[in-house]
């Protein structure tokens, strides 16, 4: 007698539900994550150009070396604290908790609109750090938020009639 692990997707034809409840698992580890280190988050809030390594100022806080080390010459010091880390893993997990409710009860108009919220509201932050405050840079560590939340806010504006039927 083996595992079928269909019998626990969300109950609904497409696929709309079933990537909601990905996004939702991906988003509970991303908050894991960020509570045991700073390096994701360092990525992605990093204002200099190479977006592909953490800023050196928080070295400190991504490897076994306590003692911090100081800023390049030219670069500029990352945001991203301890604090801000946790809060932002909270975020992740209150959203992703949200998007797994989302997925069973793709159908009741509430939860189909706050479902949008997330990935709006996610949308409007990571554009807001990239093109108002400068936190970020365009590179790999913002494209993969930033398409999930456009592409998941426009495939439910999309399927909005077939699962609301409105």
């Amino acid at each position: 007698m083996g595992l079928d692990i269909t019998s626990h997707l969300p109950p609904f034809e497409g696929l709309l539900p079933k990537w909601l409840l990905l996004v939702s698992v991906i988003s509970i580890a991303n908050s894991i994550q960020a509570y045991t280190t700073l390096h994701y988050a360092a990525r992605m809030y990093n204002p200099n150009p190479d977006n592909t390594k953490i800023p050196s100022n928080l070295t400190q806080y991504t490897s076994p070396s306590s003692k911090p080390t100081p800023l390049q010459p030219g670069e500029l010091p990352s945001q991203v604290t301890p604090l801000s880390g946790r809060k932002w893993g909270t975020w992740t997990a209150l959203t992703g908790i949200l998007r797994l409710y989302v997925a069973y009860h793709i159908n009741e108009k509430a939860m189909f609109e706050l479902g949008m919220w997330t990935y709006g509201v996610a949308w409007a932050h990571y554009m807001s750090e990239w093109w108002v405050f400068g936190t970020t840079r365009w590179g790999a560590p913002l494209a993969g938020p930033v398409i999930i939340s456009t592409g998941s806010l426009v495939w439910m504006f999309l399927q909005r009639e077939y699962y609301l039927g409105q």
